[in-house]
């Protein structure tokens, strides 16, 4: 016979990072603030403020009721926020896995592609988030047509299907931007009847790990040189000068580095 359910309030305010953050998030704001001479974003204040009520039946709840047993449950509101929540980010991804496995992904192999990038292009795809859509379409081209040329097909003789998650930090909460890119392992293409038919790949070897990798840099590199964010010099490559510093990117970008 299955257990019964039960369900034990999430107490928020017992945990490490909730007296962490309750402790020192507002001397961290003001110590960030006079050294920039610059405010934070308001977003960044919104997100501590958030998570501090995140759970706490003072900042409001709903009362759940059984009608047979008149037996009643508290359960809190929730932040909903999409920062460094634990509770909100699990229940976020929980949700989310279970959408794409029961609705989106068909049932076919599915490899993993995971892109992380050096240092310096992290903090700029942090500081310019619209270059990460241009990024992303480059290693899903470069993939797509690896997966082509393996089932023997042409670019318009078949279609692949990914869908990426973008992780924001690294395991000690520092900045790191990287894409994590569930992709077919294969590509579908129209039968006779004009019925989607799939073709399953071959596992890549190290070798075509390496070249897909050579070729992912090499136009990378080209497109951000093209729009402006690198510069090429004297067989050299750099960031470019940020555009005049905003009060916003005064206060964010020592804390991105």
């Amino acid at each position: 016979m299955a257990s019964r359910l039960h369900y034990e309030r999430h107490r928020p305010e017992q945990t490490t990072l909730y007296r962490l953050v309750q402790q020192h998030a507002a001397s961290f704001i003001a110590h960030t603030e006079a050294s920039t001479d610059a405010e934070l974003p308001r977003f960044i204040k919104d997100e501590f403020d958030a998570f501090l009520e995140c759970g706490i039946l003072a900042h409001g709840f709903l009362r759940l009721r059984c009608g047979e047993c008149g037996h009643d449950k508290l359960l809190a509101f929730s932040c909903k926020r999409r920062g460094f929540c634990p509770s909100c980010g699990a229940r976020r991804m929980s949700q989310t896995a279970a959408h794409l496995v029961d609705h989106v992904i068909p049932h076919v192999p599915v490899r993993q592609w995971v892109l992380s990038l050096p240092i310096p292009l992290r903090v700029l795809l942090a500081a310019q988030p619209e270059l990460v859509t241009p990024v992303l379409q480059v290693v899903q081209r470069v993939v797509t047509r690896h997966l082509l040329r393996q089932a023997g097909l042409k670019a318009d003789e078949g279609h692949g299907g990914a869908v990426t998650l973008i992780q924001r930090f690294g395991s000690a909460a520092n900045l790191n931007i990287d894409l994590h890119c569930l992709v077919l392992d294969g590509v579908y293409c129209c039968d006779a009847d004009g019925s989607p038919a799939f073709i399953e790949a071959d596992a890549p070897t190290d070798d075509e790990l390496h070249a897909l990798l050579q070729t992912v840099i090499a136009r990378l590199m080209k497109m951000l040189t093209r729009r402006g964010v690198l510069v090429e010099d004297m067989g050299q490559t750099y960031l470019a000068e940020p555009d005049a510093d905003g009060e916003e990117a005064r206060t964010l970008r020592p804390l991105q580095a």
